[in-house]
């Protein structure tokens, strides 16, 4: 075997490994949290990202085995962006067997008319996209939206609402929307970034790379990633912990006057707690009762 069939072979090793482990998260993201059931319509939100990529390559990998039937319609949505090559997804989409749609709104035109300079755009431009894409899922009769946001998009919000809004807060991998016309999934919810990243550029997806808000300076978000990055690298295993953290909340320990009825707490009950069937009722539905996930709120 010569070299370059050693390394062919190492890349295809690498893929793999990483192929079943995003699968494997994805799967467990999509069963604890009831995402996708059989005969669902899931509107995979394209946008040229590698979270986008990979959340459609896994689902696509998934759907081929998955014990139910569903279908899988890719979206993009040309947000007419200077420079925005529109001939790679359409190109990249027809060559797999999944249909597509490019939904053509000048949103770009919009956002830096109404957001003054120097101002990030990302709240408008985020708003104004879910509207066109929450709207063309009805049209098209999709019952789930899928969106590409990973574990560490779901810690960073935690510390954004937390740090910036004054709520412990997050992204859930499943909701629905305000009006409650539209149910939005995050598959790769258990997924790490840095995973992704590289299936990604193992998988050479034909990345586009967003010229409207990513390349701006100052960002929070981009802040709490670059602490958290800053976390994993100097405390292993952290990140994990902080995620774990998110799934087991303990209300009773706590500020919180609406989540936790601190006025009527008594000596002489288990945790203070005098009505102790809703004690036992909580009992038989979790084997840790004082714990919610907050994912689910």
């Amino acid at each position: 075997m010569n070299m370059s069939e050693e390394l062919a072979k190492q890349q295809k090793t690498r893929v793999n490994k990483l192929q079943k482990r995003l699968r494997r998260e994805t799967g467990r993201a999509i069963e604890d949290f009831n995402m996708i059931e059989d005969g669902d319509k899931v509107m995979v939100c394209l946008s040229g990202g590698k979270d986008s990529f990979a959340m459609l390559d896994i689902l696509m990998n998934l759907q081929r085995s998955a014990p139910i039937s569903f279908e899988l319609v890719a979206v993009n949505m040309d947000q007419k962006q200077p420079g925005f090559p529109e001939h790679v997804l359409p190109e990249y989409l027809s060559k797999l067997e999944v249909p597509f749609h490019i939904i053509e709104r000048d949103t770009y035109s919009v956002v830096k008319e109404l957001v003054p300079e120097g101002k990030t755009t990302c709240a408008l431009c985020s708003r104004l996209r879910r509207g066109t894409l929450y709207g063309f899922a009805e049209e098209i009769g999709a019952t789930k939206i899928a969106l590409g946001h990973h574990r560490d998009d779901i810690l960073e919000t935690f510390f954004l609402n937390m740090f910036y809004g004054g709520k412990l807060k997050s992204m859930p991998p499943k909701l629905v929307s305000d009006d409650g016309r539209n149910m939005v999934i995050r598959p790769l919810a258990y997924a790490r970034e840095k995973d992704i990243a590289a299936y990604a550029e193992l998988r050479e997806f034909p990345i586009i790379p967003c010229n409207l808000c990513g390349s701006q300076d100052g960002l929070q978000r981009q802040v709490i990633k670059e602490m958290l990055q800053d976390w994993d690298k100097h405390h292993p295993g952290r990140i994990e912990t902080m995620f774990r953290s998110l799934r087991h909340v303990v209300p009773s320990h706590l500020v919180d006057t609406e989540l936790f009825d601190f006025k009527s707490l008594e000596r002489g009950y288990p945790h203070g707690i005098t009505d102790q069937n809703s004690v036992a009722n909580s009992q038989a539905a979790s084997p840790v009762p004082e714990m919610i996930d907050i994912l689910s709120l």
